[in-house]
């Protein structure tokens, strides 16, 4: 789905609006940045809404192609996000294998992506799909944690 498509639009607004709320409570200023559909299209990436049993969207994520890293081929991880309500069902790590597998198809060897720590859950699901921390890899104001994964045969080391 092309990320400036209304429903997509809808979530990417619902993920915003909660960081900032998320940010606010730690007297922190969240900066938006609605991203640009050049990078979510492929083969520089991709951008996926989730859908509910009854076809509604609940959801959504992308992938965008980086500066190859000493890995080759990096994609990074954004914008993962699920409506509160639908949370705790696995989703999310359906979303982020769907994500890898996307990855994997456009060559990429290392998956990254930037979060910020109060975002608990996030951090163990990213934990429990192989990825750890990494020094950063961008200058992003809302992150506080970057990660990286190897994927399709890269090595660490």
């Amino acid at each position: 789905m092309s990320v400036d498509d209304p429903v997509a639009r809808g979530l990417l607004t619902a993920y915003f609006e909660a960081r900032q709320a998320g940010f606010a409570d730690q007297n922190v200023v969240y900066s938006i940045r609605f991203p640009e559909v050049a990078v979510f299209t492929p083969p520089a990436g991709v951008f996926v809404v989730v859908e509910d049993d009854d076809g509604e969207p609940v959801g959504c994520g992308g992938i965008r192609h980086l500066a190859d890293g000493p890995l080759g081929r990096r994609y990074e991880v954004k914008h993962l996000y699920l409506k509160p309500e639908t949370r705790g069902r696995g989703w999310g790590r359906l979303l982020l294998d769907d994500l890898e597998q996307r990855a994997l198809d456009f060559g990429a060897r290392e998956l990254v992506l930037d979060t910020h720590h109060s975002l608990v859950a996030a951090g163990a699901l990213y934990a429990r799909a192989g990825f750890a921390p990494t020094d950063p890899y961008n200058d992003n104001p809302n992150a506080s944690r970057w990660y990286a994964k190897p994927v399709g045969g890269g090595q660490t080391g």
